[in-house]
């Protein structure tokens, strides 16, 4: 009992599992998210060009291509790559707040399908 009452409005939440989840790996899926919501005002252009996060998916991309037979360039820059990746999947000027789960699962599926892992 506050006296006077403060002049705030509360809501219950029910958070509930999606059932089926939703077949993606979910180490895949905690890296490509935690990578977003870094900053999650920044555009993803601008989330995936720190430097720290380029390094990381330009080893997993070798080991990728290592595992796979695949060769790389001498020239290969990651970063031209993730870049040319979300402008032609039109997420580079999306902002982590302001994408849905469905957004995530397609940049998840783009970023593997082209050899770039999380884990």
């Amino acid at each position: 009992n506050f006296r006077p009452p403060p002049k705030v409005e509360s809501s219950v939440v029910r958070i509930e599992p999606k059932n089926p989840p939703p077949p993606v790996n979910f180490k895949e899926w905690d890296g490509l998210v935690r990578i977003a919501f870094v900053r999650k005002n920044k555009t993803l252009n601008a989330c995936f060009s720190s430097r720290a996060v380029t390094e990381m998916l330009e080893k997993n991309y070798k080991i990728h291509c290592s595992l796979n037979d695949i060769m790389v360039d001498a020239d290969f820059d990651i970063k031209e790559k993730i870049q040319k990746l979300l402008t032609e999947g039109g997420y580079d000027k999306m902002r982590a707040r302001t994408m849905d789960m469905d957004d995530f699962l397609g940049l998840l599926h783009l970023f593997n399908s082209n050899g770039i892992h999380f884990t």
